[in-house]
């Protein structure tokens, strides 16, 4: 079986086990393990020196139930159609669970932008929204960044589209520059998002993190904000952060501004004064108060589930704890935050921008923050009134109620029963 076909499969097993817990329809269940649509295209590109390339394309709508499907478009050699349907599912879920009136979807192109000029990166972009044009939409379809995806390529999809339609149309993508009608506040929101749900959990279940220390793995653009906001807003005490290279380890904490111009300057984290070398692997079994997995999927396994430490888990990352794993951690002990949850700010923000667009009246960074706050803090509040009154974990809570909130949009549609 291929990884790619694995995430697939892990995502709809995922499924199965939730749509168990709440007694869903057989007819149900087989309508929401499944995307309702896709794309599949392709998109000649002719390259610096004359030649022509072909590059194969796709977008993937899971469900629109609750409002036009919403999700990235990723850039990357090793991109399947498997695991866009994967994605896809996680981001129907993502957006049910903080309440969003979007759906979930997923896009990406088989190609290696790092060894693409900027002119053909520009063409493969255009030649994107040609191909997805009429699949998309404010009222459709929202594609986003994603992996290897920048503000830039946004703002190339956005013109295409507008040439092709002849209208201005600012909201049929986001994560576009802020000069042309994105939102402030953007850059950090996945991060954002993720410690003000741990802020709310800690504050509900009485866990004091002003000086609790936290271990980051994925020192990335995310893990990067998870270090600076996590100090600032909760008071974190960073202790040890990893990247593809490997991890620096340092009990007494790893200042933020020193660390981050060592990775912007090296490339990475290892071999940073002061500290320790340290594997990704070692760096989750660390005895720590918060471990922020925001690197990988699947990094948390049964395999090293037993050997985790860490009080609480907030996943900024796409599935990175396997159902093998979530049981481990359970009886263990661990309080762990639902993942569809907690690495959902940057969707939120991106549904902001939308709402901006739509309006034609721009918010300030601080509203957009506030904001934000408000919708993870209530949706976090409503997955633990859910949890205590089914007397699950956090975790599988917040899956039922996405699911359950999307199988009732599907219901009183009439589509399925």
């Amino acid at each position: 079986m291929s990884i790619e076909f694995s995430m697939f499969a892990f995502a709809q097993r995922h499924f199965d086990e939730i749509a168990e817990a709440l007694n869903l329809s057989p007819a149900m269940r087989a309508f929401l393990r499944v995307p309702m649509r896709a794309l599949h295209f392709t998109i000649p590109v002719q390259m610096d020196d004359g030649s022509y390339r072909t590059f194969q394309a796709f977008r993937v709508q899971h469900n629109d139930a609750r409002g036009p499907a919403k999700g990235g478009v990723r850039f990357h050699p090793n991109e399947t159609i498997d695991s866009l349907r994967a994605l896809a599912m996680w981001m129907t879920w993502n957006t049910a669970l903080v309440d969003l009136p979007l759906g979930g979807g997923k896009g990406g192109v088989i190609c290696d932008p790092q060894k693409l000029s900027e002119r053909e990166l520009e063409r493969l972009s255009r030649g994107y929204m040609r191909g997805a044009a009429y699949f998309i939409g404010a009222d459709k379809d929202v594609p986003a960044p994603d992996v290897f995806v920048t503000p830039q390529i946004m703002a190339w999809m956005l013109d295409e589209f507008e040439v092709i339609h002849g209208r201005h149309v600012p909201g049929i993508v986001t994560g576009k520059p802020v000069s042309l009608f994105g939102s402030l506040g953007r850059g950090d929101a996945t991060a954002r998002g993720g410690i003000y749900v741990a802020g709310e959990a800690g504050r509900i279940l009485g866990m004091d993190l002003h000086g609790a220390t936290a271990a980051i793995q994925g020192y990335g653009n995310v893990g990067v904000f998870v270090h600076q906001l996590g100090c600032d807003l909760l008071g974190l005490k960073v202790v040890a952060v990893s990247d593809g290279r490997g991890g620096a380890h340092n009990p007494r904490g790893l200042p933020f501004e020193k660390l981050l111009a060592w990775k912007e300057e090296s490339r990475s984290v290892i071999n940073f004064p002061d500290a320790d070398q340290i594997t990704n692997a070692e760096l989750l079994e660390l005895p720590v108060d918060v471990l922020f997995p925001a690197a990988l999927e699947n990094v948390i396994t049964g395999d090293n589930a037993p050997r985790i430490k860490a009080k609480m888990i907030v996943g900024l990352a796409n599935g990175p704890i396997t159902p093998e794993a979530d049981d481990i951690l359970n009886a263990n002990g661990v309080i762990v935050l639902p993942n569809c949850l907690c690495n959902a700010g940057g969707m939120t923000v991106s549904y902001f921008e939308q709402a901006q667009n739509a309006y034609n009246f721009y918010w300030s960074r601080e509203q957009v923050t506030a904001l934000l706050k408000d919708h993870m803090t209530r949706a976090f509040r409503a997955v633990h009134e859910f949890a205590q009154a089914q007397r699950v974990p956090y975790q599988l809570a917040g899956c039922m109620l996405a699911v359950r909130r999307v199988a009732e949009a599907v219901t009183l549609r009439g589509w399925v029963r």
